[in-house]
């Protein structure tokens, strides 16, 4: 077993009964704006036409004050291993859960806004211990972004994509991991796409769920699929992105009602959990309201409304159109994703991709809506990356 480095800790962090009463409290003294101009009947996509609708609010907040259960979700985080760093007078927390297989390789898992470390709580065991025998299996480490839950938050700016990877590489070294493999989605996918591209000798290669093209290529020779892809990325830029100009331009502004209302706070992260996961309806359909509150409340408790939305001011558009990854990459495309790319154009940035799938069903959550296909899909992803080391 690698020798950890001194300034590595181990720890359990636990919100205080004070925290969580005060959360109730607020809950039940929410205002509540009137029932929205388009109310349609249940289900269909058009009742979210203007965000969240009022009754599934009320539903979720009244879960939320008298039935949800944190402790349950921190003990989660306990039995997985939780750990703090100092990097860059940083502190980093972070989940490592270590296989008990001796061949197993390190694996480092990096989530997005507006997910977090809960987005992984599910898979980590089946990675770092799979119950097949033939699976790869992996040392597991789920680090929090810089601004986003138990991580420190930068006072000062320069905390980017660039800084955030080269991060990465400092721990996965303190960990005693060398060499590693990588995997992310969202901004975790563009996180990773920098560690691949700027760290080839520490990384054997990386899995995304978001591989962003190098601006400019032309639609010519794409089929009628991959054009619709293209489209739909673009509408949604254009039309859907108010979100992301928000937090790119006024992280602060937004960020006083981010962490002074629990209601806003949920309504502003359940708004994008229906919009971007692949059902009819309601995110409820394939994701338990257990799973979004332990998100929700990861942001609540730790105040870091405002400091998660600065990743989008430190890094909307900052990644390198020259960027190159010449690592072995394994790249999936979920159908209700927000951003798709043809694999042409993919290719142009992404130089050895060892396998590429588009299932059938699945969006932006995809490792909270199919779990299990998730997992199976980055095992065999990182199977792939790493038979070329073989």
């Amino acid at each position: 077993m690698p020798r950890l480095a001194n300034d590595v800790q181990a720890c359990e962090i636990h919100a205080t009964d004070a925290d969580l009463d005060d959360l109730r409290a607020r809950l039940a003294a929410a205002r509540l704006p009137e029932t929205e101009t388009v109310c349609r009947a249940a289900p269909g996509p058009l009742r979210w036409e203007q965000g969240v609708p009022l009754a599934d609010l009320v539903d979720v907040v009244n879960y939320w004050r008298t039935t949800y259960d944190w402790r349950s979700f921190e003990a989660r985080l306990d039995r997985i291993g939780q750990f703090r760093t100092t990097i860059d007078d940083l502190g980093i927390h972070f989940l490592h859960r270590r296989s008990t297989r001796a061949a197993a390789t390190p694996l480092i898992l990096t989530h997005g806004w507006p997910g977090s470390i809960a987005e992984f709580i599910d898979v980590v065991d089946e990675l770092a211990d799979p119950k097949a025998p033939a699976a790869p299996a992996f040392h597991v480490v789920v680090p929090s972004l810089p601004g986003f839950g138990y991580s420190d938050k930068p006072a000062t700016t320069g905390w980017g994509i660039e800084k955030i990877a080269a991060t990465w590489v400092e721990l996965m070294e303190r960990l005693g991991y060398r060499r590693f493999v990588a995997h992310g989605g969202d901004w975790g996918g563009v996180i990773t796409t920098v560690l691949g591209g700027r760290f080839p000798d520490r990384v054997l290669g990386i899995h995304t769920t978001f591989a962003q093209a190098p601006p400019g290529l032309p639609t010519d020779g794409l089929t009628a699929a991959e054009r619709r892809w293209t489209e739909d990325t673009h509408d949604f830029w254009r039309n859907r992105a108010a979100y992301a100009k928000q937090q790119a331009t006024r992280p602060q502004t937004i960020g006083y009602s981010l962490v002074d209302s629990p209601v806003g706070l949920l309504a502003w992260i359940l708004d994008k959990f229906a919009e971007w996961s692949d059902t009819e309806d309601s995110p409820f359909e394939t994701i338990s309201r257990d799973r979004i509150l332990d998100d929700v409340t990861l942001y609540w408790l730790t105040r870091s409304g405002a400091s998660s939305a600065r990743i989008y001011y430190e890094s909307h558009n900052s990644l390198d159109p020259d960027l190159r990854v010449d690592v072995p990459a394994a790249i999936t495309m979920y159908p209700r994703d927000i951003e798709k790319y043809p694999r042409a154009w993919a290719q142009e940035r992404y130089r050895q991709i060892v396998r590429w799938t588009s299932p059938e069903f699945g969006g932006h959550f995809p490792s909270l809506e199919v779990p299990g296909y998730f997992v199976t899909d980055l095992q065999e992803g990182l199977a792939a990356v790493l038979a070329t080391h073989r």
